[in-house]
């Protein structure tokens, strides 16, 4: 399939691609363009023959992550099927594809008898996004068993990355601007799939308990400030089930915004502000977004 001006690809590639179904939260505007690489040779050929003015930007799972109602400008790159392999590279090492999701990650771990990234089971998201936010729960984080990643740059050439070279910090990594993550390798330790299951089965359990996983909403809305739980802030602040629009506060976990309704991007982004302005007003401490916010306003 060709659009005009834009280079030929194998995968799929739409115009206006509405983004709405592709996120949690089911709010947003449109792609100006949705890629969907066959493989990283189609992906790597797209960003050498694309404009190099035109903006690219990943999407994963859509988790962790406001499209603002006017939508995205220049490409969006989803990673698809072709992406999501996950297999045993040696008797502690995960290779995965950069669209697996942290439930498959964990699984094959267990599968082959490898402990130490059961935590991202608790993760809803891909390994993309892991890597290049340097997810994190339940006391394990990606920096802890990332041995290296592969991207592919802007200019579509392909590179790996060691966890060195990441710069990790809080959920922050110094990837180079432009570059997709498409595979990464995981390292954890020997383990009996049995004590792997259970600890997997204890995070699900807790995060069933405490978080509303079954509504439309973008996982932890802000990072937790030094010293100091996101959530405790918001709650003391007063904020638990603070409304705009169909945008709401969480009732059950006072770090989640969720969306009751019909709720646009602006209503969710303004009650995050709102959140922010009466934890600052209460108790000093400024609140940083850990949700993604892109596009634009309408």
């Amino acid at each position: 399939m060709t659009i005009p001006h834009m280079p030929d690809v194998q995968g799929r590639l739409t115009q206006a691609a509405p983004l709405a179904p592709l996120v949690w939260f089911k709010s947003g505007g449109c792609a100006q363009y949705l890629f969907e690489p066959k493989d990283i040779a189609d992906l790597q050929s797209f960003l050498r023959d694309l404009d190099p003015a035109m903006p690219v930007m990943a999407l994963g799972l859509g988790s962790n992550l406001i499209v603002r109602d006017g939508g995205v400008q220049g490409v969006v790159v989803r990673l698809g099927k072709a992406f999501a392999k996950v297999t045993c590279s040696d008797p502690v090492t995960l290779a995965c594809g950069a669209g697996a999701s942290g439930i498959l990650v964990s699984s094959t771990a267990r599968d082959n008898k490898i402990a130490g990234l059961e935590f991202l089971r608790s993760i809803p998201g891909t390994v993309g996004g892991f890597v290049r936010m340097n997810g994190g729960a339940y006391g394990g984080e990606v920096k802890d068993i990332l041995r290296d990643c592969d991207i592919v740059m802007r200019d579509g050439t392909l590179a790996t990355l060691t966890v060195d070279a990441l710069h990790y910090s809080y959920r922050h990594s110094e990837l180079p601007d432009g570059a997709i993550v498409v595979a990464a390798r995981f390292q954890g330790h020997p383990g009996e799939p049995e004590a792997i299951q259970a600890e997997m089965d204890r995070i699900s359990a807790s995060r069933e308990a405490s978080q509303p996983l079954r509504s439309k909403t973008g996982g932890s809305t802000f990072k937790n400030p030094d010293g100091h739980k996101a959530w405790q802030l918001v709650d003391a602040a007063g904020c638990r089930g603070l409304q705009i629009g169909g945008a709401q506060v969480s009732e059950k976990h006072t770090n989640f915004l969720i969306n009751i309704g019909d709720a646009t991007s602006a209503d969710i982004e303004a009650l995050g502000e709102e959140v922010r302005a009466r934890v600052m007003a209460q108790s000093g401490v400024e609140l940083t977004w850990e949700i993604q916010r892109v596009g634009e306003t309408k």
